[in-house]
């Protein structure tokens, strides 16, 4: 076409009105291919979100159903990886989908063309292209190999950071932070030693194919004048045209072959993924409710969590309920009382034997499992609500009281894990959970280690005794005081049932079962030097003294009293629930944990300023700019000399020798393809720098953040950041600014061309930029807003994901899989629509935009057409024909580059706010430290500490003013729920006191044994950070010399991640002998022996006098046999001192909580059958 309208404009009319026909047809060809262009992009964007969406919800099903050993292989940071990052890639590839028959269509049929203007030079055309694709195949196996790397250290590193965000209260406890940071750094600095071959690998691919078509066509123009073909300018903008056709198809092939290298590695790891093993369907047998008597049966029962393991986890397993029954396991720490509760729900990987299960079952796990949303909604757990049942249920489980003193009652919504609830409160939860949930079979693993005295017996007896009456339950306990009320009780060890039967058989039989009862009795011995009447701790003789009588009866009334006053508050509390749920919706603003911000409006300037100057304080911004115009300018020039040197019109003088022609085309061609070198190289150089700068500034400020943002802020949202968004910037942004500097001078190039020729092409080029724009701006307004509405809506997807992944256990248990698969579906939908609409924006804006240049397109040719012959030189008009051909193609990709950079853009500013959160109080104050041996004796001093979580939350700690003396051994109790944790939590500074001070020594020189002890994913080897090697006798002290000393690897045995494969008690014991290896002067123990054995418990007891006995020692404990010997007790009551002195004299008092807590505790210990 192009050839033919030269020939016409030089003069050579084949038939009348020849150039208003071929300007029609230029057009007409422009429209078609507009319209169908745009429909097939929206085309291939839909199905990639069905793909994406399909995949994601492929992924969340398996991750539901992973068996023990496959869970093992994946941590929840790799899964989330998978659905983040890995689902995104194969859905992105459907753009690339046609392009594997489209590319080698589009070179035929431009050789096709070639052949007729140049005849048989197309030949070396051919080859050309074929050698130009083929140097780049070996080029993208080097890029798949980094990727596959990249990928993997980009796994370890999103491991390590859930981990460290998980228990980031521990690593802020003890002051491990930076420790923890620089292993993230080192871990980012492997996966940005691949990130940096990957991005220069992927320069030196671009720098090929730029400079590809370059090669080609000086090849052909070559092999033509070789050949002494006659070249005429027609023929010669012809084949430069053709060549353009070319370029798309060679450009796109390292983008096809990098994109199908990247797809190929994520859907090789999701296929591995979707491949793992899952649970066994056969594990249990369900038998439907009322077919038989007998609730839970197993035959020859033998379970391993690791079945390559040389001895079973669980062995000889017999085991037969009948309905109704109530047992009890028993048995030390790690004994397999955990596992004896898996191998009955299924989830521990069978070897032999049978398990039969008759009716539905209900699962209580020992680490509470708290959903994020509000209590309600974990207590329902997808049931419908029933007014009647909720509230006896509450009223079951302890909650009432807890519920009046949350500002939002039942409707407070619960931060990530739980994490503003006590541990006692997250018990009785779950324990609401099972009880709502109304199942035949309750398998409680030790519901009672994380409540107080009190408590516990009100649990016991409402819960167990009186609301499970009529249904079977297996309890895991340590309280030796709740054995008699079992019909059976099991006693454990070493993963074999050694005994069973009622308590007085069990008893008189001695053995195991006998010590751990004398444990609890000497522990009971223990608190009674101050009921100075030398009490008989025989349960079987009747008290002979009196005063421990009158102390049983003060509790019976007392619990009698309240509940008349449950009975009463009933009624008026009605009223009061309607009044909350009115304002609970008022008060959202007040909660914990907030809905995601995200900025508004324009991307600011800032942020894209902030990008810029972060890499050599933006120095090679310009010298980027200056090599993408010094390619635009030599690459016109020389299409410019190719028109202007030959002839117009066959028969002509050419206006140089050939040699001249073609020697100085290959100067300006290569030196252009030279400057797209030097630009790609730069882009990727500053890339690298400026996305290593912001990962850096991000990870330092969340690592700085005050323990109050990690409280109120999902881990997924973190996770979002520094999994996608971080992605985004390492591989994305870089290229997307290079792209968006090319392809603006690009068109400022074609434009530049036009006007040369045909001046009168302003007066529309200029009103159709002024449209461009302003429909640009349009778009954008809609298109920011949703780009930043699916990045939100990415979130709550990843949070399920980890949440579901972590309580995947409690989830099968209730057999509730359906309805969090729903709810997963559900939330992709609500990504989805944001990003369906956003992608139908830029079609939008693509389609008008792309109509406005065909339209110019055409004004130009119908005004070439129209000027009289002879006014305009053919071979110019012919090169603007040329680069207007490319004016709508070129100006839509602008667009969309400019659009897709703002979008990717976001990325940065939602990095951006996280390098601007608030940090916490300095870690060193360099005018005020103390001298290094502070502090000398230890000495804690509280005066009026007000505590509150965040600044719009109630206060928690209502002016606490109190000394703790060096070297003594404090005891800090009180109800579930009354600030004890909260004190421990204001000592370590995790809270900034909101009222006055507390003078406490220096952080390092305190530890803390937290309730929840946390094992970090690697060897067991966590005490290394003190001395270089573990001293024998710190493993025995801490009880766990025997454990390691039986694993093949000692103490390089892995961990795995959350420490699953050590049971809760033992994680305990190793935060006991991490303690043991610091020498701190104050210790503080939260709850660090609930999950343990009584007997174990005596133990660390007697070894904590010992070892620490120059320490000052803080214990919060509900066993009151835990704080008895200490010299003074503290106890809280609603965040506030309700007592403080020696454990004597508070006995004495007969009106103090302390001697109510001590007479329930044995009261409750000596008295069971008062049930």
């Amino acid at each position: 076409m192009i050839s033919y309208f030269v020939d016409y404009l030089g003069g050579k009319e084949t038939f009348p009105h020849e150039g208003y026909i071929l300007a029609g047809t230029f057009f007409t060809a422009k429209l078609v291919e507009t319209l169908t262009t745009r429909q097939w992009y929206l085309g291939v964007d839909i199905l990639g979100m069905h793909v994406r969406s399909a995949l994601t919800a492929m992924v969340y099903r398996k991750g539901l159903r992973l068996s023990s050993s496959a869970r093992q292989s994946h941590t929840s940071g790799e899964i989330v990886n998978y659905m983040a990052v890995d689902v995104q890639r194969v859905g992105d590839y459907s753009w690339y989908l046609h392009d594997i028959w489209m590319l080698p269509l589009q070179i035929i049929l431009a050789l096709a063309i070639l052949y007729k203007n140049v005849g048989i030079a197309s030949v070396a055309t051919l080859i050309a292209t074929i050698i130009s694709i083929v140097a780049t195949i070996p080029l993208a196996r080097i890029q798949e190999d980094y990727q596959d790397k990249l990928m993997t250290a980009k796994d370890d590193r999103m491991r390590k950071t859930s981990e460290c965000l998980r228990n980031m209260r521990i690593l802020k406890l003890q002051a491990w932070e930076d420790r923890y940071r620089l292993i993230l750094e080192e871990m980012r600095g492997v996966e940005f030693k691949y990130l940096r071959k990957a991005l220069y690998s992927q320069a030196f691919i671009t720098f090929i194919f730029w400079s590809s078509p370059i090669f080609v066509s000086a090849v052909t123009f070559g092999t033509c004048i070789m050949l002494g073909g006659h070249l005429t300018a027609g023929s010669v903008l012809s084949a430069l045209a053709t060549f353009r056709i070319l370029q798309e198809p060679l450009r796109n092939f390292p983008d096809l072959v990098s994109m199908m290298a990247q797809t190929k590695v994520s859907l090789d790891r999701i296929t591995g993924f979707l491949h793992e093993e899952e649970l066994q369907e056969d594990a249990t047998i369900a038998l439907p409710r009322g077919i038989s008597n007998v609730a839970i049966e197993i035959k020859d029962g033998e379970f391993s969590w690791d079945p390559s393991a040389p001895s079973p986890t669980l062995s000889s397993i017999q085991f037969r309920v009948e309905k109704g029954m109530r047992v009890a396991v028993c048995g030390v720490v790690g004994s397999g009382k955990s596992s004896f509760l898996s191998s009955i729900l299924g989830e521990i990987p069978k070897i032999s034997g049978e398990v039969r299960i008759c009716g539905s079952a209900a699962y209580v796990s020992q680490s509470a499992w708290i959903q994020s949303g509000n209590i309600e909604e974990n207590i329902l757990f997808g049931s419908p609500m029933d007014k009647a049942k909720y509230k006896s249920v509450i009223h079951a489980c302890s909650l009432k009281k807890d519920l009046e003193l949350f500002s939002h009652g039942d409707q407070t919504i619960i931060g990530d894990r739980g994490i503003n609830l006590s541990g006692g409160q997250k018990q009785r939860v779950q324990l609401a959970r099972a009880l709502y949930h109304d199942a035949d079979i309750y398998l409680l693993d030790d519901p009672f280690s994380a409540v107080d005295a009190h408590t516990g017996s009100e649990l016991f007896k409402e819960y167990i005794m009186t609301a499970l009456a009529t249904k079977t339950i297996v309890f895991v306990t340590h309280q030796v005081e709740f054995l008699p009320a079992a019909d059976l009780i099991l006693v454990l060890k070493e993963g074999r049932i050694i005994q069973s039967g009622k308590y007085d058989e069990l008893l008189q039989a001695g053995t195991d079962f006998n010590a751990l009862v004398c444990a609890h009795h000497e522990a009971i011995e223990a608190m009674d030097f101050c009921n100075q009447t030398s009490e008989d701790s025989d349960k079987h003789d009747p008290p002979d003294s009196s005063v421990p009588t009158i102390k049983r009866d003060s509790v019976g009334n007392d619990i009698d009293s309240t509940a008349s006053e449950v009975q009463q508050g009933a009624s008026t509390s009605d009223q009061k629930a309607i009044k909350e749920k009115k304002k609970a919706k008022r008060s959202r603003r007040k909660q914990l944990v907030q809905e995601e911000e995200r900025e508004r409006g324009r991307v600011g300037w800032k942020v894209y300023w902030s990008y810029m100057t972060a890499a050599y304080k933006g120095l090679l911004i310009p010298c980027i700019i200056l090599a993408q115009t010094l390619f635009q300018l030599l690459q016109i020039a020389s299409s410019w000399w190719m028109a202007w040197a030959n002839p117009q019109t066959t028969g002509e003088k050419p206006r140089t020798n050939s040699m001249v022609l073609l020697v100085v085309y290959m100067v300006l061609a290569f030196g252009s393809s030279w400057f797209i070198f030097v630009r790609a190289v730069l882009v990727a150089t500053f890339g690298l720098a400026a996305a290593q700068k912001l990962f850096m500034k991000m990870l330092r400020t969340v690592f700085r953040a005050p323990m109050s943002f990690f409280d109120s802020t999902p881990a997924g949202r973190i996770l979002n950041r520094v999994s996608i968004d971080q992605s985004v910037v390492d591989l994305d942004i870089p290229f997307r600014l290079g792209g968006f500097a090319s392809t603006t001078i690009q068109l400022v190039g074609i434009v530049g061309v036009m006007t040369q020729v045909t001046w009168q092409i302003l007066l529309l080029v200029v009103p159709m930029a002024i449209a461009c724009l302003w429909m640009q701006k349009y778009y954008m307004a809609s298109s920011r807003e949703l780009v930043r509405i699916v990045s939100i809506q990415k979130s709550p997807v990843i949070h399920l994901f980890a949440e579901s992944i972590a309580g995947a256990a409690t989830i099968r248990g209730f057999g509730q899989e359906k309805r969090f698969m729903k709810r997963n579906l559900y939330l992709l939908d609500c990504f989805a629509r944001p990003f369906f609409c956003s992608l139908a924006a830029i079609e939008w804006l693509c389609l008008r935009m792309e109509l406005l240049s065909t339209f110019v397109f055409a004004f130009c040719m119908i005004l070439l057409v129209s000027f009289p012959h002879g006014t305009i030189d053919p071979s110019m008009a012919g090169l603007a024909v040329t680069y207007g051909l490319n004016l709508n193609a070129r100006l839509s990709r602008w667009i969309l580059s400019f659009c897709k950079l703002e979008n990717k853009i976001i990325s940065i500013e939602r990095i951006h706010q996280y390098c601007e959160i608030p940090s916490e109080a300095p870690a060193i104050i360099e005018d005020s430290r103390p001298p290094s041996s502070w502090p000398e004796n230890g000495k804690i001093e509280l005066i009026d500490l007000k505590v509150r979580y965040k600044e719009c939350l109630p206060v928690v700690l209502h002016g606490v003013s109190c000394t703790f003396p060096g070297g003594k051994k404090i005891g800090i109790v009180g109800r579930t729920g009354s600030g004890k944790s909260t004190l421990i939590q204001a000592l370590f500074r995790l809270i900034e006191p909101a009222g006055i001070s507390l003078f406490l020594p220096e952080e390092h020189k305190l530890i803390m044994l937290p309730f929840q002890a946390c094992l970090y994913h690697r060897m067991m080897l966590i005490a290394r950070s003190y001395t270089t090697s573990i001293p024998p006798q710190a493993l025995d002290k801490s009880q766990l010399g025997e454990i390691v000393r039986q694993k093949e690897h000692k103490l390089d045995t892995p961990v795995l991640e959350n420490g699953d494969n050590w049971s809760v008690g033992q994680r305990q014991l190793v935060s006991l002998g991490r303690a043991l290896l610091k020498q701190a002067r104050i210790l503080v123990l939260d709850e660090a022996t609930a999950s343990v054995d009584s007997a174990t418990d005596n133990l660390i007891q007697k070894i904590i006098r010992t070892e620490f006995k120059n320490c000052t020692v803080c214990t919060i404990a509900h066993r009151i046999p835990t704080v008895i010997d200490s010299d003074l007790v503290l106890v809280l009551s609603d965040g506030r001192v309700a007592e403080f002195d020696t454990p004597s004299r508070l006995v004495e008092d007969k009106s103090s909580m302390f001697l109510k807590l001590v007479s329930e505790y044995s009261s409750r210990s000596n008295g069971i059958p008062d049930f």
